[in-house]
């Protein structure tokens, strides 16, 4: 019987756990698993397989695991570029409650198509995506053909729904889409951070988790100095406190961020078996002055915490490229700790192994070894900026983007040959991204085109941002500072 896919002649990069290189390499693909990866053969170009792929100037390496992410307003990608943050939050908060109520359903279902598209054309199989109607998500994503992790994110006090609703919400959306789309789509356990969540609100969580077991719980951790803040205002010592309270702090728990983390956090999260994922461009972009607290990469992966990377809102720093955040973690962690904190191998697994090790699927995902999900992507590496081909993870780290992406595989299923996207029509999408964003301004006073976008007058903006959630948030907040003082 034919092979589904081989791939010869090709650089494996098979990031398995001795980082196995081969120069002429060939892996074989079947029935969606890694069947074979090994040197190649003279006879590799001639065999029969549905698909045969010349390698020759190309590089193979695990599909790309973004490990946190947000995608329902990638349609507004450069809406939000020169904003102030707290104008950022304040129109972003505005949008997200009424997300949360079932409007602009439209510009959801065009942004996770256009996310899909994207994620596909630069190489990410697998994103872990927190949302507030996620189904659109993986609705998109499993008709793709991609891998996905989804779930809606629960707090109560960033907005206003309310909270049996939401939890309601949480278990029909695991019911119906855990397991779907031949198992690629995968249901979280999504409390949204520690900032805005009360201490009933990580109770319930933690019996939802309980309920679920094989879920991974996924939240914004330790993001902001009003985390430990919070937890004090929630009876703990601090949010690894409350976390390990409650029951969820252990290797179910991805955390995004864990920016403002100290040492005894660091060792902490490591004891526990939780990991972490690291978004360097939304904190470059947003947040980059001398006394901004950055996450401690190097620390936590010294103390055995598993980092994955992620994009987290793309659409709010133009990007889509997972790759670029393989350098920019490099460049902010020299900025911040000093040089050489890591080598390229390192963010290379970062990027694929221990994405998937956070998310609890490395066994299946990550790497390029015989038994694996057939999950691949295939770059380009003729283009002169790689000659002469030296190093190749420092090519992947530091040079490569998602333009050199040239096939993408999920599955042992082509998604995209060739710069070719064959499992989504690349037209219909950006056309309907378009149409999406023409009927947003209609329905919200937004003004956007080439030259750029203009949001809402402040009124307009301050009548649709929750108000009950976050009027106890701040309360809680202040009456816990000024405790603090005392």
């Amino acid at each position: 019987m034919p092979q589904d896919i081989l791939i010869h002649d090709a650089t494996v990069l098979t990031v398995d756990e001795k980082n196995r290189l081969y120069r002429n390499g060939t892996v074989v693909v079947d029935e969606g698993t890694i069947r074979e990866v090994r040197p190649s053969e003279p006879g590799d170009a001639d065999a029969v397989a549905e698909t045969v792929i010349d390698g020759s100037g190309r590089l193979v390496m695990p599909g790309l695991v973004n490990a946190h992410a947000h995608l329902e307003l990638t349609a507004l990608t450069g809406a939000f570029s020169e904003m102030s943050a707290g104008e950022l939050f304040a129109e972003m908060t505005a949008v997200c409650e009424r997300l949360g109520r079932g409007e602009y359903e439209y510009l959801v279902e065009a942004g996770c198509d256009l996310a899909a598209l994207n994620f596909i054309r630069g190489g990410i199989t697998t994103t872990n995506a927190m949302e507030a109607l996620p189904s659109r998500g993986a609705s998109a994503f499993g008709e793709a053909g991609l891998r996905g992790f989804f779930g809606p994110w629960i707090s109560d006090l960033f907005w206003d729904i309310p909270e049996d609703e939401q939890f309601e919400r949480a278990r029909s959306f695991i019911e119906e889409y855990h397991g779907a789309y031949d198992g690629r789509i995968r249901a979280t356990v999504c409390p949204h951070d520690d900032w805005s969540c009360s201490r009933d609100v990580w109770e319930r969580t933690a019996s939802l988790a309980t309920e679920y077991p094989d879920l991974p719980v996924h939240t914004h951790l330790l993001e902001l100095d009003a985390s430990n803040t919070m937890a004090r205002a929630n009876d703990a010592d601090d949010s690894l406190a409350l976390l390990d309270e409650v029951g969820l702090l252990n290797e179910r728990l991805v955390a995004a961020h864990v920016r403002v983390a100290d040492e005894d956090d660091v060792e902490r999260m490591a004891a526990n078996d939780a990991s972490v994922v690291h978004c360097p461009s939304i904190f470059c972009y947003w947040e980059p002055d001398g006394e901004t607290d950055w996450t401690p990469v190097p620390s936590l992966r010294e103390a055995g915490t598993t980092v994955g990377l992620g994009l987290d809102d793309h659409y709010w720093h133009d990007s889509s490229d997972l790759l670029g955040e393989a350098r920019q973690t490099r460049l902010a962690a020299n900025l911040s700790f000093g040089t050489n904190q890591f080598e390229s191998m390192e963010l290379v697994r970062m990027l694929t192994i221990e994405g998937a090790r956070a998310l609890g699927v490395e066994d299946e995902l990550g790497s390029i070894e015989p038994g694996k999900r057939a999950d691949l992507v295939v770059l380009d590496l003729s283009d002169p900026k790689f000659a002469p081909k030296t190093n190749v993870p420092a090519l992947v780290a530091n040079t490569a983007t998602a333009g050199d992406v040239e096939s993408t595989i999920v599955d042992g299923e082509l998604l995209m040959h060739d710069h070719e996207v064959r499992s989504m029509d690349t037209r219909t999408v950006c056309e309907g991204a378009e149409s999406a964003v023409e009927r947003f301004m209609e329905d919200s006073d937004w003004e956007m085109d080439v030259g750029g976008a203009n949001p809402p007058n402040h009124l307009r903006t301050v009548l649709d941002l929750p108000k009950r959630g976050p009027a106890h948030l701040v309360a809680r907040l202040g009456l816990q500072r000024i405790k603090d003082r005392l």
